[in-house]
């Protein structure tokens, strides 16, 4: 605002404090409130648009009491001491400070379906395709019926190695759906890893790498029960 206020008054002619400038907005009902980083400017819309009424249609034909197949949305999110807390109620005149530091990932392989079901493998350190390949290959084996899996365009899952056994998966009933480039709010189990980031863990997984690992077990294995999610309608 203060790099702002200068050009403002500039092109009115007239003083303006930053004061005023606050109140002005908050008269036009602005907020001062956290960015979004948004990849939104690099996708094709058109794109984006004929994913999105395609998945509308595949989450209608998936919400009746007995579907013919379930549509799972999958992602790999990556959990460390670093903490996903921007905000907090605090003291005026006291900063509420967390521990952070360098840690080793976690990351979290999950497969979510719209009725809220849930599914995961966690692993310490990076992923390669090798094991995501050996993740689909157990969910295959435990599927209560055939399974349309929504993923991104991420190198690893778009592997010479993914490719040649996604063949063996659709014998098995398990098909793969790409969204398109830059469009993750079309998976939704964003949303569930926003849940767990900003709200469900609590501040004290942040204490110790063990702290956290634990922290995220209990999470992972109370989504569905203690942890609710449900996309259905």
């Amino acid at each position: 605002m203060k790099t702002a206020l200068p050009k403002i008054i500039e092109q009115l002619g007239e003083k303006l404090s930053i004061y005023t400038l606050k109140r002005l907005l908050k008269s036009r009902d602005y907020l001062w409130k956290r960015c979004r980083r948004s990849t939104r400017a690099k996708r094709h819309e058109p794109d984006f648009r004929a994913a999105k009424a395609h998945l509308a249609k595949l989450r209608a034909a998936c919400s009746v009491k007995q579907p013919d197949f379930d549509l799972v949305y999958f992602d790999v999110a990556g959990f460390s001491l670093t903490p996903s807390v921007p905000y907090a109620w605090q003291l005026r005149g006291q900063t509420l400070e967390l521990p952070s530091g360098h840690s080793p990932s976690l990351n979290v392989l999950g497969f979510l379906k719209l009725n809220g079901a849930f599914e995961s493998y966690v692993f310490q350190g990076a992923i390669n395709s090798t094991v995501l390949v050996h993740c689909f290959d157990d969910y295959c084996q435990r599927m209560e019926r055939p399974a349309l899996i929504v993923l991104d365009n991420a190198p690893i899952h778009t592997s010479q190695e993914v490719e040649e056994r996604s063949k063996d998966w659709e014998e098995q009933g398990l098909y793969l759906l790409f969204l398109p480039p830059y469009c993750p709010e079309l998976n939704l189990i964003e949303i569930l890893w926003r849940k767990i980031k900003y709200e469900w863990l609590p501040m004290s997984a942040y204490q110790s790498f063990k702290e956290l690992w634990k922290s995220l077990d209990e999470v992972l294995k109370g989504i569905g029960s203690k942890y609710r999610l449900n996309f259905a309608r």
